[in-house]
């Protein structure tokens, strides 16, 4: 695992995804739900849209609200230091080769649910495993050992 903690500031940590709908939204709420202000999360996409209702519906099953959280672009973090930007999707480590304030980088190539074909309940289980992943993850390579 990646040292984060520098100077006991809470590590800063960025999720990029394409459209900041789904997957970056899952991953920015699964940091907070699962390390409280341990760190400080974000999440944005190379284009804004709005955060898809299964997404949100299952962070809740989890416990964790997103229901406040916004779509935002990149641009907004391009000159701000991060601990970690994480790509959350291949579409954006693609076309964010580069990010000038990432001491570290990490790629999770993740399916994107928000294709996912079928009934309003087999879509919602498309979103549950990707959740899922994503909390894998987290657990694995953001957070510390014996949290």
């Amino acid at each position: 695992m990646t040292e984060i903690r520098e100077t006991g500031d809470r590590p800063r940590v960025l999720f990029l995804c394409t459209h900041n709908s789904a997957r970056s939204q899952m991953a920015e709420g699964l940091l907070r739900y699962l390390a409280g202000e341990r760190f400080e999360a974000h999440s944005a996409g190379t284009e804004a849209t709005r955060v898809r209702p299964e997404a949100i519906q299952a962070m809740a099953e989890l416990g964790a609200d997103i229901s406040h959280q916004r779509s935002k672009t990149l641009e907004r973090y391009v000159d701000e230091p991060f601990n970690f930007v994480v790509t959350v999707c291949d579409d954006a480590n693609e076309a964010c080769p580069f990010f000038p304030g990432a001491k570290n980088r990490l790629h999770w190539s993740l399916p994107d649910p928000s294709r996912a074909t079928g009934d309003a309940e087999e879509r919602l289980a498309v979103f549950r495993e990707v959740r899922n992943k994503i909390r894998e993850h987290v657990e694995k390579e953001l957070l510390p050992e014996g949290y």
